[in-house]
């Protein structure tokens, strides 16, 4: 099977949907999403509470409800062709696509552009190296999300959480209404990483206790989870001899950060982020390699998953306009610094003459009350917010208006004014 696409998404979660859908508003003509899983709709299909939506859909769903949107949107539309269950083995520079499927085996798509929507994995107990014995009973939030929402198992009775990720958070309510025990939920960082929305309504509506700045220092247990021991840490996130206490439970869920899921991006030898652990793109999601478009939560980590629909939308319809050679050839490169507080922004470029509004995508390094938040090129303004909160667990999103784009020099940053 060999095809020629004008667009091919790799990824059938909302950022992959969002891309195509917006591509084919664009003008695409054929337009094709690869998805490794059996069902459209990415990890959403587990996450059965409300939340979404608000921002992009102007309503609140569920998980569901915001994936079903998604897919409603591509359904019907003969220029958009989705495979599913389908796991893309290699993604080359020429914009070939190598993947495997049950049914039709060995694929090869060529495109004219390609959009890179694979989405974020969860750090495991590996990752973090958590000392103690390797009994059962250490999960992923999300792994112990599945088998609760669609599987229809517990993972056990007595739960601690590490970590206050939004999964773990959702994760501590979720096993709370199912009758089981949430004993606590610890955080080796000074401040929560969650949403402070999940804080208030799936720890402290359920008297489960948060310790700040704890971790785990021994899981206990031989076939299965016993105990564990936790420590407080000091301001290097090393145990303190000393404060070190038992907590009895036979589960501990995992909620210790994402990764961006760029295998395919590294093997493309794409500029990368460290910080993002993504690849580097500018306003309109064009990576370092020329036609390869990324967009989501593999370019950085959101909070929301509207501003992924958003951010996928920008992605979809540059990517549409490059595979009809209607985009600028001659431009020049800007660099966006986050400096100050501000730890990570995307985008990290701005390809210009920049044809509308930029929006900026970024969050602070550590808590802050009552600051602002600039935009700079040089010593020109373009941009001034005060912010009553600003939080890492929070993305920020402001808007360069393009009235302000004749004042851009050859760098621009993004800093914090204490």
């Amino acid at each position: 099977m060999n095809q020629l696409y004008d667009v091919i998404i790799v990824g059938g979660g909302p950022a992959g949907l969002s891309a195509a859908y917006s591509a084919w508003q664009n003008g695409a003509k054929k337009i094709v999403v690869i998805e490794r899983d059996r069902e459209l709709g990415g990890i959403l299909q587990q996450c059965i509470h409300n939340g979404f939506g608000l921002h992009h859909f102007k309503e609140e769903l569920t998980g569901p409800g915001y994936a079903h949107r998604c897919i409603e949107l591509v359904a019907d539309k003969p220029e958009i062709e989705t495979l599913v269950d389908t796991m893309v083995l290699d993604v080359q520079n020429n914009k070939t696509v190598i993947a495997v499927n049950p049914e039709k085996g060995l694929l090869k798509l060529e495109g004219k552009t390609v959009i890179l929507t694979m989405g974020c994995r969860e750090r495991t107990r590996g990752a973090i190296r958590i000392p103690g014995e390797r009994p059962a009973g250490v999960f992923t939030a999300g792994a112990a999300q599945r088998m609760v929402n669609m599987e229809g198992y517990l993972p056990g009775h007595k739960i601690v959480i590490l970590g206050s990720g939004d999964i773990g958070l959702i994760m501590a309510r979720r096993m709370s209404l199912e009758g089981c025990k949430v004993q606590a939920c610890l955080e080796i960082c000074p401040f929560s990483n969650g949403l402070t929305r999940n804080i208030v309504q799936c720890l402290n509506d359920y008297d489960i206790p948060l310790y700040l700045s704890h971790t785990i220092v021994a899981i206990h247990g031989e076939e299965r989870v016993t105990g564990i021991t936790v420590a407080k840490v000091d301001e290097r996130m090393t145990p303190i001899p000393g404060t070190e206490f038992d907590i009895e439970c036979d589960t501990v869920l995992l909620s210790v950060g994402l990764i961006p899921e760029n295998e395919l991006s590294r093997g493309l030898d794409l500029e990368m982020n460290p910080l993002t652990n993504g690849p580097v793109v500018d306003q309109h999601r064009e990576t370092s390699l020329d036609g390869f478009f990324a967009a989501g939560n593999v370019v950085h980590v959101h909070d929301l998953v509207d501003f992924v629909s958003e951010e996928a939308e920008i992605a979809g319809k540059y990517a549409a306009l490059k595979a009809q050679e209607k985009m600028a050839t001659e431009n020049r490169t800007v660099t966006v610094k986050a400096i100050d507080g501000v730890r990570t922004c995307v985008p990290q470029k701005l390809t210009m003459p920049a044809d509308e509004k930029v929006k900026l995508f970024m969050r602070v390094a550590a808590p802050h009350r009552k600051v602002k938040l600039e935009v700079k090129s040089g010593d020109n303004v373009l941009l001034s917010r005060p912010l009553p909160v600003a939080k890492p667990s929070e993305m920020i999103a402001v808007e360069i208006p393009a009235a302000k784009f004749a004042q851009i020099g050859d760098e621009v940053t993004v800093g914090l004014v204490l």
